[in-house]
């Protein structure tokens, strides 16, 4: 029974502990994340990633839309269409958003 309650009590204090020590390099990891987001080289590679995505997708859409035909729906298809205008001119997309 002893070597129960020192196991428990080691478990606990070892728990506590370890939390705390988590919890402090968490911060650590999530100071220097901020930090590398904030920085511009990091903020330009990912627009430009983002244009470079919506580029593909519009070229994608058009490749697929020649194979498949009418059957894209509608609303996709102006989507995609008024995205391709977008592209380069830094405007946020409507993704997700309903015009119903």
């Amino acid at each position: 029974m002893r070597y129960k309650v020192t196991f428990v009590v080691g478990l606990a204090l070892g728990y506590v502990l370890g939390t705390r020590a988590g919890r402090e390099r968490y911060e650590q990891l999530k100071k220097s994340a901020r930090e590398i987001a904030q920085n511009p080289a990091v903020r330009n590679a990912a627009e430009t990633a983002g244009q470079t995505g919506r580029e593909f997708a519009g070229k994608a859409f058009a490749a697929v839309g020649e194979k498949v035909g009418d059957a894209v729906p509608a609303g996709l298809a102006g989507r995609v269409r008024g995205l391709r205008d977008r592209v380069g001119a830094g405007a946020e997309d409507d993704w997700g958003t309903s015009n119903t």
